[in-house]
């Protein structure tokens, strides 16, 4: 296949059509990611496997897609603008995009990343709220059934039950905005730069120099399985990468605590309190499932994100 010029509405067509697909597919371990980074004392969940079960078995398999609908309404513009942008950068680093230095392509990376922290950050915001709800309301049964909780832990509880165990993503966007105004949706902004931007440097460089590898002529497109397996393990790689850095993100953007679990004044008492309590394990719960989430997402993002744009532009042209 020789090589094509894409056109920019139909790189956002890719990346979202990427992003619907990608999200569909591995939403369920992202949420074991999310509860497993979040319980600190009291473990409710041994593993990922061991909190897909659970899941299922206290809330039903749907359970397992709570804030699946704010990801796959807000991953379109997300993935699309992260894609698009890091092609744009190399663009305009080079005349062709092609025959980057790795210190350019790391730019372009920082560039996108930066660039999708604008949909990333209220997306995620809410997510974790919906992911985690599930968690807290197993936590505040086992606590009821052992007693009364602590103190500290209702201190640190907001909310009725049903709340608690049911919450809307479109009621906590209105709480936020009515109480915080823009910046709660917003917050762990500098947390979510601080996880995307090298991701991004990592990540597309890497996907860069693998895909070359697939190429049979400088000016033609690697087979698209190969895309596929270049985006895997660029992905798995950059994701493992930056999980402390995740877990200090969802750590930050989590609202409501379990029993006994700390609350954050900003990024830094975040990684001193996480070290002190838990130590730097902690900093890496959550890797495995972070791994096998992007490898695929971004595996099935870069097969998707070349044609399926054009098509959908010719067809209805």
């Amino acid at each position: 296949m020789a090589g094509q010029k894409i056109s920019l509405p139909a790189k956002l067509i890719d990346g979202g059509i990427a992003g619907l697909v990608g999200v569909t597919c591995v939403f369920p371990i992202d949420l074991a990611k999310t509860r497993l980074q979040n319980q600190q004392g009291q473990r409710l969940y041994t593993g990922m496997l061991d909190c897909l079960v659970k899941t299922v078995r206290q809330e039903g398999y749907f359970g397992m897609y709570r804030g699946a609908a704010v990801n796959l309404t807000l991953v379109t513009p997300e993935k699309a603008i992260k894609l698009a942008a890091n092609d744009f950068f190399r663009n305009l680093l080079s005349n062709d995009g092609k025959n980057l230095t790795l210190f350019k392509e790391m730019l372009a990376g920082c560039g996108a990343g930066t660039c999708q922290v604008i949909v990333t950050t209220p997306m995620e915001m809410l997510k974790i709220q919906l992911q985690d709800a599930g968690r807290l309301a197993a936590q505040k049964s086992v606590s009821e059934a052992g007693g009364s909780p602590p103190p500290q832990a209702r201190a640190f509880s907001t909310g009725s039950a049903a709340a608690h165990s049911r919450p809307s993503a479109t009621v906590l966007a209105r709480e936020l905005l009515k109480t915080k105004g823009i910046s709660g949706l917003y917050r762990g902004i500098g947390a979510t730069l601080a996880r995307d931007v090298p991701f991004s440097m990592i990540y597309f460089p890497l996907f860069a120099n693998l895909n070359r590898l697939g190429q049979r002529s400088p000016g033609e497109m690697a087979p698209f399985y190969h895309s596929f397996l270049a985006g895997c393990g660029a992905g798995a790689v950059a994701a493992v990468a930056v999980t402390p850095l995740d877990v200090i993100k969802t750590r930050l953007q989590t609202l409501q605590k379990g029993v006994g679990e700390d609350t954050y004044r900003g990024t830094v008492h975040c990684m001193r309190r996480i070290w002190q309590r838990e130590g730097y394990s902690a900093f890496l719960k959550g890797a495995g499932c972070r791994a096998l989430v992007i490898a695929p997402l971004f595996g099935i993002a870069q097969v998707v994100y070349f044609g399926a744009g054009e098509y959908v532009l010719a067809y209805f042209g």
